[in-house]
């Protein structure tokens, strides 16, 4: 009997497999890369917002603490956004002509809040308990990052499953004395050290806790 297909076949074939790995390698470590972009993210995306609201001028540079605008942090999930009043409380006063706060004039005399863009963005299956956090030493920065340095507000992590569980697994690294929570600048001297002591004093949970799909999806 004749042969059917011409000895080239052979090399053909082993260089298709060949490609073919190579192409679903490739796609599936494109569509990984893509997952962890910004793009994908929002990581160092600045979000429209009705008012240019600076944390650079008032964390920084004029020592505003966090929960003077965020007021339910500290017992609530939600950290909570500022109503119109809180930002009057200045702004009556100060630069109350700029054309760019003019929707603060605006919401203070309707008594309609400002509808802010939200920044920090989590799925609707996902609880984020803001209370929690606070009480167990995890400071804003840990999140939230370097806000004292943002002209404007951005989202500085990935806020992804991976990036969660990585601090459930190793929360020793973002412990902080509770007074310290809120302090921007707060450097430990020895982080790890630290951290092993306030796992303890606070009385954080085990990994396995931490980890399990019902502490923060419920």
């Amino acid at each position: 009997m004749s042969q059917l297909f011409h000895k080239s076949a052979n090399s053909i074939s082993k260089a298709s497999i060949v490609l073919g790995a190579l192409l679903v390698g490739g796609t599936l470590g494109a569509v990984m890369i893509v997952d962890r972009s910004g793009y994908n993210t929002r990581t160092g995306t600045t979000i429209p917002q009705p008012v240019p609201f600076s944390h650079e001028h008032h964390v920084s540079g004029l020592g505003i603490d966090c929960r003077y605008c965020h007021t339910a942090v500290e017992k609530s999930s939600s950290a909570g956004l500022p109503p119109t009043a809180t930002c009057y409380n200045c702004h009556k006063l100060i630069w109350n002509d700029s054309p760019m706060l003019e929707p603060v004039r605006e919401s203070f005399r309707t008594n309609v809040p400002i509808r802010w863009n939200r920044v920090h963005d989590l799925p609707g299956f996902v609880q984020f308990n803001h209370s929690i956090h606070v009480a167990k030493g995890v400071g804003c920065a840990s999140c939230h990052g370097a806000v004292e340095k943002m002209a404007l507000m951005k989202q500085e992590k990935t806020l992804q499953m991976g990036w969660c569980l990585d601090c459930h697994r190793n929360p020793e690294k973002n412990l902080r004395p509770r007074e310290e929570v809120f302090n921007m600048e707060f450097k430990a001297a020895d982080q790890l050290a630290q951290g092993k002591k306030l796992k303890e004093d606070y009385h954080i949970r085990s990994e396995w806790a931490l980890t399990s799909c019902g502490t923060c999806h419920y």
